[in-house]
């Protein structure tokens, strides 16, 4: 007999029309959700037959109560907005939370996943946020005492939530291409090399594959390395201005790249969408105010999704369905700072 795929709160978010985080409290009968909101969720979860973990202090095998969430950095944005969402996961099911950040550090890194026993010592559980591990640290994570859940994270042993970054980042892309540009460039951050964040990789990808598809070619001269901060897209610009050529359109492997390139040009004389059109990805907070055409990605979901599971499996490790990839859609938003090629 076919075994019968458990549902999961996405379900019960997408039948109830709901964010993961309203779900998440509603399932658990906190305040600040709507009697509406509680009767959706209700409704949806009985169909769907789902039932949230009980709370912490019934945790199966757990010892401190505690849990880790463990980001490169804890500034930006997007992991700010993660990790917030996360801990109020956590903090609803009666856990408490360590918040470690890399700060981006080679030798933070090191101490940290060269140490679990000690970390074991210390919380029952770990989500990481587009942590980057060697393939041996993944092998000594999975095969620790640690439940471990994440976030973003490529082909790894544990439950991952994150989205289809080649989708997000094609969609971005046909969107300038059906407004005629043909002359695209592209500003996106490199990975290390490790193989357990691929994120400005698929997104390099994606755009690769748009262009493809209209019979088109990457020119190796708009590909410029930018840092997915403000200042790193503020120089990725200024070098194509300065020292490339000027494309007709930009695609932003982010928000805040697009953000700073959007600066640079105004620095130069120039305007989105005037002299050349630029979408982004992620739906920074800050991109309606600025009119930045993006594609939106639900990053408090993620890190409320990626939060859930890790509770799901402390609160029955042996009965937990088998880890999976979870992958949460993507839309677009046309703004101002995109227009038609004239």
């Amino acid at each position: 007999m076919t075994e019968v795929q458990r549902a999961t709160i996405q379900d019960v978010a997408l039948l109830a029309g709901l964010s993961i985080c309203t779900v998440s409290r509603a399932l658990r009968g906190l305040p600040n959700v709507s009697e509406s909101a509680q009767g959706r969720v209700a409704g949806a979860a009985a169909k769907l037959g789902y039932v949230a973990s009980a709370a912490a202090s019934r945790l199966a095998g757990g010892s401190t109560r505690s849990v880790a969430i463990i980001t490169p950095t804890a500034t930006t944005w997007f992991f700010a907005h993660a990790v917030e969402a996360a801990e109020q996961v956590f903090a609803d099911s009666g856990l408490d939370t360590m918040l470690i950040s890399l700060r981006n550090d080679p030798s933070v890194h090191s101490r940290i996943f060269g140490d679990l026993p000690g970390l074991a010592q210390k919380v029952d559980g770990v989500l990481l946020i587009n942590v980057e591990l060697t393939d041996g640290q993944i092998q000594a994570l999975a095969a620790s005492s640690l439940a471990v859940a994440s976030v973003g994270m490529y082909d790894v042993p544990w439950d991952n939530v994150g989205i289809d970054n080649v989708l997000a980042a094609r969609m971005a892309t046909g969107h300038l291409l059906d407004l005629g540009h043909w002359d695209l460039a592209i500003l996106c951050d490199r990975e290390k090399g490790s193989r357990s964040v691929l994120t400005a990789s698929d997104r390099l990808r994606g755009f690769t594959e748009a262009l493809t598809d209209h019979d088109l070619t990457v020119d190796a001269d708009l590909v410029v390395n930018a840092p997915s901060t403000i200042d790193g897209g503020r120089q990725a610009m200024t070098e194509l201005i300065e020292n490339r050529r000027m494309p007709t359109a930009v695609f932003a492997g982010c928000d805040e790249t697009a953000f700073g390139a959007m600066a640079a040009l105004r620095e130069h004389g120039l305007s989105a969408p005037k002299n050349m059109s630029i979408v982004g990805l992620d739906e920074h907070p800050m991109s309606d105010f600025l009119g930045l055409s993006t594609v939106q990605q639900p990053v408090a979901d993620q890190g409320a999704f990626g939060a859930n599971l890790l509770v799901d499996r402390l609160h029955k490790p042996d009965s937990a369905p088998e880890p999976a990839n979870h992958l949460l859609p993507t839309s677009l938003l046309a703004r101002s700072s995109s227009r038609r090629r004239r």
